[in-house]
């Protein structure tokens, strides 16, 4: 007589897993798989949310000046970097939360979170008096979404053996990112409808780009769209997800790896990818609108951060195949043919530039972007369990693998925290760059100079014949 049920209950009280081991391969097939992809198709769907909060901004500042809002361009570069501020520094709390609260009511409590930033953004932007520092506050409140994926990834992380880690996390952040490209696709669409009913709010009258004349828009629909999908996919969060009691530790505990060398050179590395994903994507629109003024920047800038998005599954994949740092090492190379792609089709010197050369470079820098986002991440659980191991190389097995599990789900946390940091000063120094010269060249200069040190650190210490952590 099967004993499956008595078994299954006793690994579980509740929505707390008691007994969670991804690595025994019949609980695996038995249990495990099954309970893993619940718990990562809930999770896709809040991250895919944050995302959306967590870059709105790079819709809203666009249409800022159509509305009357008086803001410096300058002023409008602050509003679409300062989310990405506030997100990284928060992600460096959240890294550290999963273990302390768990999975499951972490991800409900900050996925509920998001309806601060999308209420009060939707109020104030039916208002052209407005004061540029509640806008500034605003913006600040939208990094709420950008903390949020260091719990997730952190979260996800303990769900899969180690052979599907790359693809999981990849599958979670891919999909996630898809928030991005989203809200800068619909947003265009739904300000010019008043789906929402009276409750939101009476139309504005906007200027329209390229022409003489005004229309009706529903500005506060770019954030008002996603507050029913926030309230229930923080019920189905809390619903649905679970708690791993042994992935439970202390601040103290996870804290060790500010010690470890490879946390901060991996936190180097993707700033590179993600750091450049979500900068480019906050930066990318008014780029486009300042750089080649007939065109609309809404019609094209959702493009890029969907390849980024779509790329990332891939990267992690093909990272689970070939091995994550032959994968990054590679994409570093190419984006510094990319960002030189990008300034080859550039305005200036009398020429009008090609827009077209200048969005499939993008295109082609956020698609690499996407790859190096799941390739990164797919090395951090290689690396830090094949450090765990070494440490305790006369121990048990067991208690190896669970100190590296901790260890890999706060570097993925705190690394993402890092890397955020990119989406403040990419379009913060393209801002910099236009108030000092007049065009981006400086900015894309930085960036080819800091792809080749990455090359150098992947390189180095992880893909060379004999590297310290070949992974």
């Amino acid at each position: 007589m099967s004993t499956v049920p008595d078994d299954a209950s006793r690994r579980r009280r509740g929505r707390l897993l008691t007994v969670w081991t991804p690595e025994d391969k019949a609980f695996w097939a038995h249990e495990g798989r099954a309970i893993a992809n619940v718990n990562l198709w809930i999770s896709i769907p809040a991250l895919f949310l944050a995302f959306a909060v967590w870059q709105m901004w790079s819709v809203v500042a666009v249409n800022l000046p159509n509305l009357g809002f008086k803001y410096t361009e300058n002023q409008l570069f602050w509003l679409a970097a300062l989310p990405a501020l506030s997100g990284a520094t928060l992600r460096i709390f959240y890294s550290f939360m999963v273990p302390v609260f768990g999975g499951r009511r972490w991800t409900a409590l900050t996925t509920a979170s998001l309806l601060l930033p999308t209420i009060g953004v939707g109020l104030a932007v039916q208002d052209p008096t407005t004061p540029y520092s509640t806008m500034l506050l605003l913006a600040l409140l939208c990094g709420l979404g950008g903390g949020n994926f260091s719990s997730s990834m952190s979260n996800i992380s303990f769900f899969f053996p180690k052979e599907r880690k790359g693809s999981a996390l990849g599958l979670n952040a891919g999909l996630g990112n898809l928030g991005v490209s989203s809200v800068q696709f619909l947003a265009p669409l739904v300000i010019t409808l008043g789906i929402l009913g009276p409750w939101a709010g009476d139309p504005q009258m906007a200027k329209l780009s390229g022409a003489h004349g005004v229309a009706e828009v529903w500005a506060q629909n770019a954030a008002f769209i996603w507050v029913p999908f926030i309230i229930i996919v923080s019920m189905m969060a809390w619903v649905g997800m679970h708690d791993i009691a042994d992935a439970r530790a202390s601040f103290s505990e996870q804290a060790v790896i500010f010690k470890r060398k490879h946390n901060w050179i991996m936190c180097f590395l993707y700033l590179g990818t993600f750091g450049s994903f979500i900068g480019f994507s906050a930066g990318f629109p008014l780029l486009i609108k300042y750089l080649y003024p007939d065109i609309r920047p809404l019609q094209y800038a959702w493009l890029g951060p969907l390849v980024g998005a779509m790329a990332r599954p891939f990267g992690g994949w093909l990272s689970d195949k070939l091995g994550g740092a032959r994968v990054t090492f590679w994409t570093f190379f190419w984006m510094v043919l990319g960002v030189l792609g990008v300034m080859a089709s550039l305005p200036g010197s009398g020429s009008p530039g090609s827009f077209t050369g200048f969005l499939l470079a993008f295109l082609f820098l956020f698609f690499l972007t996407g790859i190096g986002n799941g390739s990164t991440f797919a090395m951090i659980p290689a690396i830090f369990n094949t450090l765990a191991l070494r440490r305790n190389a006369a121990g048990s097995p067991a208690q190896a693998e669970s100190e590296g599990a901790k260890e890999s789900a706060a570097v993925l946390g705190f690394s993402g925290a890092m890397g955020a940091y990119g989406g403040f000063f990419i379009p913060k120094s393209f801002g910099t760059s236009f108030d000092l010269t007049g065009t981006p060249d400086a900015a894309l200069m930085f960036f080819v100079v800091f792809y080749a040190a990455s090359i150098a650190v992947t390189w180095w210490y992880y893909s060379r014949r004999g590297a310290e952590i070949p992974c």
